[in-house]
């Protein structure tokens, strides 16, 4: 397998990855959540953000697709799959700025709560709405994104 090959691989693998742990998010975890008391929801959440800042999914998942999707747009420049790799990078680029833009400050915001006796006040300040509705673009987007690096799979296969 040559660079070009690889780089495609191993960025849609990892934009799987990413992708999959917005929509568990999404789809299991916050709606979850939100059926807890105000206590537990803080508790939960802060847990769960600082198990899953580590090197293996920083790595693997969220840094690893955008540099990977990066190295595939180098490695295809002139080639036929280029389009859908320009276009999934561009897409992840949008979901990286709001993971750092919106996500991120409320998680941090959250983590940084300490007396959870006041759960109900650090719960309405973490803006649960406003975190899952971006997630859900995040979602969307890195979606699209994992889409397109598949079929530039495919448009590499036709085109070696």
């Amino acid at each position: 397998m040559d660079l070009r090959a690889a780089s495609l691989v191993g960025a849609t693998f990892t934009m799987g990855l990413v992708t999959g742990a917005f929509a568990l998010y999404a789809h299991a975890i916050m709606p979850g959540l939100k059926t807890t008391d105000d206590r537990t929801f803080v508790a939960a959440f802060q847990s769960i953000d600082r198990a899953i800042i580590n090197p293996w999914f920083m790595l693997t998942g969220f840094a690893g697709a955008l540099v990977l999707t990066a190295v595939a747009l180098v490695t295809q420049l002139g080639k036929d799959p280029l389009p859908y790799v320009a276009a999934a990078l561009a897409l992840y680029v949008v979901v990286v700025v709001i993971t750092v833009a919106v996500n991120v400050p409320l998680n941090d915001a959250i983590k940084a709560a300490t007396n959870l006796d006041d759960a109900t006040a650090i719960r309405e300040r973490f803006h649960e709405a406003r975190w899952a509705a971006f997630n859900l673009v995040r979602v969307v987007a890195s979606s699209l994104a994992f889409l397109l690096l598949a079929y530039s799979l495919v448009v590499y296969g036709r085109s070696a």
